[in-house]
């Protein structure tokens, strides 16, 4: 992105305003709220292709994202050959036969049961494109020289929180599936060793039959995710 000792401070006015009087931005903050709350993770896709521009301008999206020093810590994969979705969801799913065969505790067995989770991942071949988020341990100029990226999960996290709400906002759906251990995806994808895949995410128009655990709808009350000291 940048050579070496190019970058320095320099100030720019605020490019653009979006500021609103105070009685918009609530009818505006509500509104938003209320959208949000159609978001849904979905396992179910319908077999209707999505252009790629759509990918490409949520994942555009992404990239506005905050982080630490500005140095974008991220690197997305798009990926609609079946060929190579199948090698993700072949993968995917030994690492599920093994997590149930003992690799996780009951605790955590028992967490994932009301949302209906097992060891077949068919979301992954039947959705029309599979994204994977990378993130940067290190990143490296033009000219070849290493430089140490900060607040890396914490600036990716914010980035996909991003790709998530544009793809709700271009109509789509999407599913959280986070790989671990899952390292031959930079082989497949072609990223370097520095890089670590943090979260695949299928995406696709919603089918006709899909459906989401009840337990999902259940989200904790603003009372218990919101504290609040006023001067």
């Amino acid at each position: 992105m940048y050579k070496s000792g190019e970058v320095a401070y320099q100030p720019l006015p605020l490019p653009d305003r979006v500021q609103k009087p105070d009685d918009q931005a609530l009818a505006d903050a509500q509104a938003f709220l209320d959208y949000m709350r159609k978001r849904h993770s979905v396992r179910d896709y319908a077999t209707r292709p999505v252009p790629e521009e759509v990918i490409a301008a949520c994942i555009a999206a992404a990239g506005t994202a905050p982080s630490g020093a500005n140095h974008q810590p991220w690197h997305f994969v798009a990926i609609a050959d079946p060929a190579m979705k199948a090698r993700v969801r072949a993968a995917a799913e030994e690492e599920e036969a093994a997590f149930y065969a003992g690799g996780a505790g009951d605790e955590w067995l028992a967490a994932r049961e009301p949302i209906g989770t097992g060891t077949t991942k068919p979301h992954l071949t039947d959705a029309p494109w599979l994204i994977v988020v990378f993130a940067q341990r290190y990143g490296v100029t033009e000219d070849g020289q290493r430089y140490k990226n900060y607040y890396v999960p914490e600036s990716v996290g914010i980035a996909t929180g991003l790709l998530i709400t544009a793809l709700h906002h271009a109509g789509l759906v999407c599913l959280e599936h986070t790989p671990n251990p899952m390292k031959f995806l930079n082989e497949l994808c072609g990223r370097p060793d520095h890089e670590k895949a943090v979260m695949i995410l299928p995406v696709g128009w919603p089918a006709d039959h899909a459906t989401v655990p009840e337990v999902a709808k259940r989200k904790k009350p603003l009372a218990e995710i919101l504290s609040v000291f006023r001067g």
